[in-house]
């Protein structure tokens, strides 16, 4: 064993990660040399770590544990792009470019649906990579980064260089990952983006690692000190280095052809590996960018069109009936299966009878489906002329589809209601709710997992949730219930157990009270008990309860079997008690407005609301004169420049996560 050999053995391993990773090609190297080349590697490097190469394959498998991430400054700001939506704004954007005297040529460049990132590199070597963050300061997710296999951690020439890109997850890793996850119960990435944003900022890389994420390469800062003049030479000079460049980068001469492109991006969108969401047009020529300049916030030379929601055409082959917590009747549109940017849809709610109605949907008819705002799944209209007679008008039923009971439509609204308290959907949904994010928080629990505890007899009210492990045995003969998945449900039933009162009001369902009611209860009643007692009129005269909300809460502790159902939540020892502060009070945030937009990195935006909240902060979702102060994180989008427009106080990710910290205490 010897420090050539070892030298040999990472220069191959790195040269067939370029070749599958990068370049896409077949590697020089079978999977099986590959396994053993690298298991001598580590091997070696368990010997003698003073020999470990900076670019060593085995630092693609993480193991870095961080506390939290460093901040990092950008040199050169990182500006997001201005977003078009049609062929006008398109042809405008054009049209200002050659109104300034340029012949223009675009290079159109697939619009990555990830998260944005910037390497840096000294003599070839990897030493950094941050997160966008607000455009001027980022995190410091190098660890992460360098466990990602399409980044380079030695460039082909010895360089100082600083690129960025965008890392995303691909929709089969994604499948994957939410197929294990699903195995071990626990909570399922929602899609691609947010999946990546997600694996990116985990503070074991070892766990990044395992997420498989990748990275495309568009942009180099700086190009004028390379001696490059154009975009597309920039683009071939970093493939050059060994960066991972998209095929589908095209060179064109004029608007038309911009045009084009984007027409062929859009048929084949379903048919790439990972998502997009629009085409980036950037003018090729670099002394263009300069006679263009940049707003304060935006290149002039280059913009995003964004892809409307994308729309589909198939079969509507039944509306079906489902029963909600409190009740509520909704029709479901059943479809023949079709993909839907990146995911298959076989079914789309239809809201209420008027809904159907409004868009005379039958069953047979041909319709087109979206998914609105990208994620949920919409039915946009039925294709009349497409139908030949045998589709079946809509008829709203008259009786609950699960028990039977005839059902309610309640005055001045357009939903119907089964009025039986014991309808086996409507036990169902409140076990699902009580269970929720908002609620109680029972993770791993989901949908299907609680239906089947039910259908089983283990779980037939609240308090089941918190005598799940007397029935461990029986659940594990159950198929697709193993141990782990079982202990991280018995585990988290556990910790629900502490949560602050505001959590269990919301989670018992009492008509009408959503999460901020729930709050302003426990706030004025910190033991539910106190709560057996208080008159519809005290509740009523607290501030946003009013006396609909009075009267439900009133009757709601009423009922006897209600105060035996929370007796038994304390007797299992669930908490009851109000554990925030209304006393609490910081000059800075108490009854200030604030508006909270793009992604934060001290916390996630509902935890971020609770903090705030519990500070007599008002959290509000639109920016006004009225706003106090807007919270700006990566990828803010609208608000942050109304609130610049209207000369309200900003606050960046790092004041954003001081203050915070302040307020938590840290």
């Amino acid at each position: 064993m010897d420090i050539k050999r070892y030298n040999e053995l990472v220069d191959l391993l790195n040269k067939a990660n370029y070749e599958y990773h990068v370049l896409d090609d077949a590697t020089t190297l079978t999977d099986e040399e590959y396994d053993n080349y690298l298991r001598e590697v580590y091997e070696i490097e368990e010997t003698h770590p003073e020999w470990k190469r900076e670019d060593s394959p085995t630092t693609k498998i993480g193991g870095v544990i961080l506390d939290k991430f460093d901040k990092v400054t950008h040199n050169i700001p990182m500006m997001s792009l201005a977003d078009v939506f049609n062929e006008d704004e398109i042809i405008l954007f054009d049209k200002r470019i050659r109104d300034e005297n340029i012949d223009p040529k675009y290079v159109c460049e697939l619009k990555i649906d990830g998260l944005s990132v910037s390497l840096k590199y000294e003599k070839g070597v990897l030493i950094s990579a941050a997160t966008r963050g607000n455009g001027f300061i980022g995190e410091n997710i190098t660890s992460n980064v360098k466990t990602i296999k399409q980044v380079p951690l030695k460039l082909t020439k010895d360089v100082d260089i600083e690129v960025r890109g965008e890392i995303y997850m691909s929709r089969a890793t994604l499948k994957k990952l939410n197929e294990e996850r699903e195995k071990n119960g626990e909570p399922l990435l929602k899609n691609c983006r947010n999946a990546a944003a997600g694996s990116i900022r985990q503070l074991d890389s070892s766990v990044a690692a395992k997420r498989n994420l990748e990275v495309w390469i568009y942009h180099l800062p700086n190009p004028e000190a390379y001696g490059i003049k154009t975009h597309e030479e920039s683009l071939k000079f970093m493939k050059e280095l060994g960066f991972r460049i998209n095929p589908n980068n095209k060179l064109v001469n004029n608007v038309d052809e911009v045009l084009k492109y984007i027409e062929d991006k859009k048929e084949a969108r379903s048919t790439l590996a990972y998502d997009i969401d629009g085409v980036v047009i950037k003018l090729n020529n670099l002394k263009d960018h300069e006679i263009m300049g940049n707003t304060i916030r935006y290149p002039k030379w280059a913009v995003a069109y964004k892809f409307p929601a994308e729309e589909v055409s198939t079969k509507l082959n039944d509306i079906i009936f489902t029963v909600g917590r409190t009740g509520q009747i909704t029709p479901n549109a059943v479809l023949e299966p079709v993909m839907v940017m990146g995911s298959t849809i076989s079914r789309a709610t239809l809201h209420n009878e008027d809904y159907v109605l409004m868009k005379d949907l039958r069953i047979g008819d041909t319709v087109s489906i979206r998914k609105a705002g990208d994620v949920i799944p919409e039915v946009v209209e039925p294709k009349k002329e497409l139908r030949d007679g045998s589709e079946k008008m809509f008829k709203m039923i008259t009786n609950c589809p699960i028990c039977g009971e005839k059902l309610i439509k309640k005055e001045g609204q357009v939903d119907y209601y089964c009025p039986n308290i014991n309808c086996p959907a409507r036990s169902i949904e409140k076990l699902i709710h009580f269970a929720s994010k908002g609620a109680m928080d029972i993770d791993g629990l989901g949908d299907e997992i609680i239906e089947d505890f039910y259908n089983l007899g283990i779980v037939k009210n609240y308090y089941d949730f918190f005598t799940l492990f007397k029935h461990k045995d029986f659940i594990m003969t159950q198929e697709g219930y193993g141990n782990k998945k079982i202990n991280n449900i018995l585990d988290a039933a556990e910790n629900s157990k502490h949560n602050s009162l505001e959590r269990l009001l919301f989670g018992l369902g009492i008509e009408g009270i959503g999460v901020k009611n729930a709050k302003i209860l426990a706030e004025n009643y910190p033991e539910i008990r106190m709560l057996y007692d208080v008159t519809p009129e005290e509740l009523a005269n607290i501030k946003d309860i009013g006396p609909i909300l009075a009267s439900s809460v009133y009757n709601y502790f009423q009922n006897s079997e209600n105060r035996e159902l929370i007796e038994k939540l304390i007797d299992l020892g669930v908490n009851t008690k109000y554990l925030g502060s209304s006393s609490k009070y910081d000059e800075e945030v108490t009854a200030k407005k604030i508006v909270i937009t793009g992604t934060l990195s001290v916390a996630s935006r509902p935890f971020i609301k609770e903090v705030l909240e519990s500070y007599g902060a008002i959290v509000v979702e639109s920016v006004s004169k009225k706003t106090d102060i807007v919270f700006v994180g990566e990828d803010p989008g609208s608000k942050y420049d109304k609130a610049k427009e209207l000369g309200i106080k900003i606050y960046n990710d790092e004041k954003v996560t001081e203050l915070i910290n302040k307020l938590k205490g840290e």
